[in-house]
């Protein structure tokens, strides 16, 4: 009974609690934009934590992460658009409109992302250390290019969404229903990543990480195991992306720039890779970090530097390794 309330479980249900409670402790401290900032960080938390499996469970480094996380949010943007302009999204054989409606636009994201991660995994993971950072960076730019050379659906200048997406029985334009929208999307990944790393499967991924010729010699096909994992991260991140549209209604091919890879690896290793719970505590450090320092001076990278070297130098398992101690990192 005792081992229920260890640090890890207070840790995580106090921000949980937190997190649940944020929109009613924004009204009374008269804060209503800690509503919008905090669907941001848990955005960005879906997106680092789908990271996490393949890099901290799975030992892989991606650098182009933000694809995924992109064409979830061109997917969005793109339907939204031919629904505004009432034409037809394909034409030929069959005509296929747009939509604005959740249900048709987010499942399209996490299809097409998983997709794509699907193509790019298997490919970049035939290599491995340096040659697959470089694939997959190379991957993600080449899809950067592609977009900002589409003028159809405005090139570099990006898309604008006339409204979010619509759900029945829920208004996503209120922003505390779209933050309670995030914070579900989150929670359910979380869940079913925690069983995931927990099975059969996240074993063999473990396994891989510390010993594929091990794991081959025991008769496991790691390949497939790897691509199924990287498929997963590919998807769940498109979901980000088709959320992160509907935050600030709005797409450009930044959002899968190997800059925008960057910073979701940086929450990840800010957070604590492998820990599941960690990246959601890197996102937030990050973005809280940026929102503050960015109020004194636009260079707040200067300042988040020095942060990001003690936590790599003194603090293996990140922020969330520093809040549970020693025992029970691992998600």
């Amino acid at each position: 009974m005792l081992s229920r309330f260890d640090r890890k479980n207070l840790c995580i249900f106090s921000s949980a609690l937190l997190l649940l409670l944020l929109p009613m402790l924004a009204a009374l401290a008269g804060e209503p934009y800690l509503v919008s900032l905090f669907s941001r960080i848990l955005i960005y938390a879906l997106a680092a934590a789908s990271l996490d499996l393949i890099l901290g469970y799975g030992g892989l480094v991606s650098l182009g992460h933000a694809a995924f996380f992109g064409i979830g949010a061109y997917a969005v943007g793109i339907l939204a658009h031919h629904d505004f302009e009432e034409t037809a999204l394909i034409s030929w054989p069959l005509i296929i409109p747009g939509s604005d409606s959740g249900l048709v636009a987010w499942p399209v994201a996490i299809l097409l992302s998983a997709l794509l991660a699907a193509i790019i995994g298997a490919l970049s993971l035939r290599t491995r250390g340096m040659h697959f950072i470089m694939i997959t960076l190379a991957f993600a730019q080449m899809l950067f290019f592609f977009f900002v050379s589409l003028e159809g659906y405005g090139g570099d200048d990006g898309l604008t969404l006339f409204s979010r997406n619509t759900l029945p029985g829920l208004d996503l334009g209120d922003d505390v229903q779209f933050y309670y929208i995030c914070l579900a999307s989150l929670s359910v990944f979380l869940f079913l990543a925690g069983r995931l790393v927990a099975s059969r499967f996240g074993i063999v991924i473990r396994g891989c990480r510390e010993n594929e010729k091990r794991m081959q010699s025991l008769g496991f096909p790691t390949y497939r195991y790897k691509l199924l994992c990287f498929v997963i991260a590919g998807a769940a991140a498109g979901l980000a992306g088709a959320l992160i549209a509907n935050q600030v209604e709005y797409v450009s091919p930044g959002l899968m720039h190997w800059t925008r890879s960057a910073i979701i690896l940086v929450m990840v290793l800010l957070g604590g890779s492998g820990t599941l719970y960690g990246p959601v505590f890197g996102a937030a450090a990050f973005l809280l970090l940026e929102e503050v320092l960015s109020i004194y001076t636009e260079h707040w990278m200067v300042y988040f530097g020095p942060v990001m070297i003690l936590v790599v130098l003194f603090a293996r398992h990140g922020l969330f390794g520093i809040l549970v101690g020693k025992e029970k990192r691992h998600g």
